[in-house]
């Protein structure tokens, strides 16, 4: 098996997997917080004790989303200097400026107001202790923040200046890098997904508590409180995610355009002017050849591209796969390191953009069906099972979501790791070997099934055992020696 599969696909493949992996999480802890924060806040708005034990609730998820986070990150950097060495060396000293800044000031803010909100519920009074949970939340998308400020200068390098003599990039202006025109398109989608991600796993999860709960449990007010509050997050960051996810592409058209035409299948350039309805139609369903890197089927939708790319119903030009291929082989080579050509993975692209674009959609519908089910003076939501067993199923959801849009962004620079700069070839670490990477990704994909594994039977634990677990523990404390004087009991 290694000596069928090269040392850059096993390198590609746990970097793809050490990154998804990561990305489960990232969101999920950031969206968490910023819907218990919002508990906590109506808690402190409207003196009700159940928005007080929401917040302490969930937040158990969010900390076991946050520790599994950390421990996949810190595995992410580790495979960094393992395997692609060569890219470290590279840019280096733009890549880790702002991953340092991140763990010194993003990430320690964000732990440490971890632990003071909370063993502090007793000791502040609620305006001040629910400060807290939101410096973690501010904290969380600030370490988001820094991170897609490295990502996006492997998007779109910009703050560099090359020095020949040692043969690496070096960061020129800190203000250039953060004021990156790819960072503040694609931090503030990320950021909308991270509220899908949060508010869509509560109310999931709530709604399969609801199916094994009796209709007059005392419960059932509890969880579906938690459902008005985290889809209205969740429908937030639906709406966040669309009208950011439409300025991204329309920006990628001048960015990354191989991107872009991969992304709605266009592999001849296509002029609205040359068309008789002045319009450029929208592929609903298309396939490319891998080979030939043409269209051999496709479905269209009249004058629908002139309006997601041009915002009108009319007009507008978008350059196809083909010609983009022949601009950057003359830009940068035919035989740049070995590159045959320029292409992206055209249908990956293609379907992985429709999944994330018609999945933001079915979790928008089915909120605002939930919210509606859910409002007062109506027990809709607990009657129709089969609407709580869809909204139990939009759980994993924001994964698949979140999982197509990175993707999406990272594949679209194909053959690059930084674009234009580096290419994916030229990144790998000179010195490792197909055995050590194939054996590092079998005990990679080992740990993250185990950590995966945990952190699905610690959720359903808590979830099973509800926000009253802790009371009837204290009403009812268990004998330290009801063990032993059952062993004596059997012993006679």
């Amino acid at each position: 098996m290694v000596t069928l599969v090269g040392i850059l696909d096993l390198a590609r493949f746990q970097f793809a997997m050490t990154t998804i992996f990561h990305f489960f999480f990232v969101p999920m802890s950031i969206g968490l917080a910023v819907v218990v924060a919002s508990m906590e806040t109506m808690y402190v708005i409207k003196k009700e004790e159940v928005y007080k034990k929401m917040a302490q609730f969930w937040s158990k998820i969010f900390l076991l989303s946050f520790a599994v986070g950390v421990v996949t990150g810190i595995i992410q950097e580790f495979q960094f200097g393992m395997n692609w060495s060569a890219y470290s060396r590279y840019v280096g000293d733009i890549f880790g400026a702002p991953l340092a800044i991140e763990a010194l000031v993003a990430f320690f803010a964000e732990s440490t107001f971890i632990g003071l909100w909370s063993f502090t519920w007793d000791r502040f009074k609620p305006a001040i202790h629910v400060i807290f949970i939101w410096i973690v939340a501010i904290a969380s998308s600030l370490s988001a923040l820094w991170i897609l400020a490295a990502n996006s200068f492997m998007q779109n390098p910009v703050g560099y200046a090359i020095d020949n003599n040692m043969g690496r990039a070096e960061l020129t202006s800190i203000f250039a890098l953060m004021t990156n025109q790819q960072l503040w398109i694609e931090f503030p989608h990320v950021l909308m997904g991270t509220f899908v991600a949060g508010g869509f796993i509560i109310a999931g999860m709530s709604a399969f508590k609801l199916l094994k709960l009796k209709k007059d449990d005392v419960q059932v007010d509890f969880f579906r409180k938690s459902i008005n509050i985290a889809l209205a997050v969740g429908l937030i960051g639906v709406g966040g995610t669309v009208i950011t996810g439409d300025r991204h592409a329309f920006e990628l058209q001048s960015m990354q355009p191989m991107k872009y035409a991969a992304m709605e299948g266009v592999d001849e350039t296509m002029d609205s002017s040359k068309r008789a309805d002045k319009a450029q139609p929208w592929s609903l369903l298309s396939v490319t050849n891998p080979k030939t890197h043409k269209v051999i089927a496709r479905i269209e939708v009249p004058y629908v591209l002139s309006i997601l790319g041009n915002h009108s119903l009319t007009g507008g030009t978008t350059v196809g796969t083909t010609e983009l291929n022949k601009q950057f082989e003359k830009k940068y080579g035919k035989t740049h390191d070995g590159i045959k050509d320029y292409y992206v993975p055209e249908n990956t692209l293609f379907y992985a953009f429709r999944v994330m674009a018609v999945g933001a959609g079915l979790l928008g519908m089915v909120a605002l069906v939930a919210l509606w089910f859910n409002r007062r003076k109506t027990n809709l939501i607990l009657t129709q099972r089969w609407f709580l067993w869809i909204l139990g199923i939009m759980t994993f959801f924001p994964f698949v979501v979140n999982t197509a849009g990175w993707l999406v962004t990272e594949l679209g620079r194909y053959p690059w790791v930084v674009y234009g700069l580096m290419t994916i070839a030229d990144a790998v670490s000179p010195n490792v070997s197909a055995a050590s990477l194939l054996i590092s990704n079998i005990v990679y994909f080992l740990t993250f099934a185990s950590l995966g594994g945990v952190m699905i039977w610690l959720s359903r634990r808590v979830l099973h055992d509800g926000p009253d677990a802790e009371k009837e523990e204290e009403l009812s404390p268990r004998d330290p020696y009801e063990d032993l004087a059952g062993s004596e009991e059997a012993a006679r």
